[in-house]
């Protein structure tokens, strides 16, 4: 299918997630990450039993998440999960979210057939690490009304990449992204709909992950809303010596700088302190000229 980018632009204002309409002007939305994974590389399998699931997620819930994220299959390499495991895992929490909860559910997965089956159960978005690499990706999307995550992946998911080039980095993964972007409108699916988001440390070094940081404005530009996806990574580990347990304060300044620079929904594991910085940035963002 043929498309043509959007040209750069205004940022986006309006944030759509299940009929739902957010206005995405100056304040942020914070993704709580609830992982149905037993080896996460920041949990570790923590929500891995049931009844640790459904414990996390009331407590993001009363913390103020705006919106689950859930996954079964981590990013990186490990053992191969098929597309039965990977429902097996993930449409029963599904489930129970949209039952339990009066919260947005979106579903980490770049199976078109899994996305379909949660869309089905009550998700409205596909956290797409691949870049709808799998060709039904959107249709499903379109299909079910939902929202779609384009995230930038020089590779695939799962695939190891210890050793990234690009020809110009920033504008390399800003084209991808306008042009994935632009792939969803051709499917219907309306600009409030489509979040792109850079994917630190998929496929980039540690510098490179924080020069992508730093240029959100490029991505912002684009026109659609901007996911950031720095919660805990590796590359605020690799810049500052810290362990995967010692890095919330990095994630809290990242998140701060992406939301000054334009990024409007924050994908983090720390809920409580994420929404203290979102208020905080609101309020600063909210009176500047």
């Amino acid at each position: 299918m043929e498309t043509t980018p959007p040209s750069s632009g205004p940022a986006a204002t309006v944030l759509e997630l299940g009929g739902r309409r957010y206005d995405i002007r100056y304040r942020g939305l914070v993704m709580a990450v609830i992982n149905r994974t037993p080896d996460s590389f920041f949990d570790k399998g923590a929500t891995w039993a049931w009844d640790a699931f459904w414990r996390r997620a009331e407590q993001v819930a009363a913390e103020g998440a705006d919106l689950f994220d859930v996954g079964a299959v981590k990013a990186g390499p490990g053992p191969e999960v098929d597309e039965q495991e990977e429902m097996e895992r993930l449409l029963p929490a599904v489930e129970g979210l949209v039952a339990r909860f009066d919260l947005p559910v979106s579903v980490d997965t770049w199976r078109a057939s899994v996305a379909r089956e949660a869309f089905r159960l009550g998700a409205v978005m596909g956290n797409d690490i691949s870049g709808f690499a799998d060709p039904g990706y959107l249709v499903e999307a379109a299909r079910a009304g939902a929202s779609v995550v384009a995230t930038h992946i020089r590779l695939a998911p799962r695939v190891a990449d210890p050793v990234p080039v690009y020809d110009d980095l920033v504008p390399d993964v800003a084209a991808f992204l306008a042009d994935r972007a632009a792939r969803a409108g051709a499917h219907g699916i309306p600009p409030e709909r489509v979040l792109v988001d850079a994917g630190l440390d998929l496929g980039k070094t540690p510098e490179q992950s924080l020069t992508l940081l730093r240029a959100s404005p490029s991505l912002v530009a684009l026109g659609y809303p901007v996911l950031l996806s720095a919660s805990n990574k590796g590359f605020l580990g690799h810049l500052l010596g810290l362990e995967v347990d010692r890095r919330r304060e990095a994630s809290a300044a990242a998140h701060a700088l992406g939301l000054s620079l334009g990024c409007r929904v924050l994908r983090v594991h720390d809920v409580a302190g994420t929404r203290r910085v979102r208020d905080m940035l609101a309020a600063i963002l909210e009176v500047r000229p």
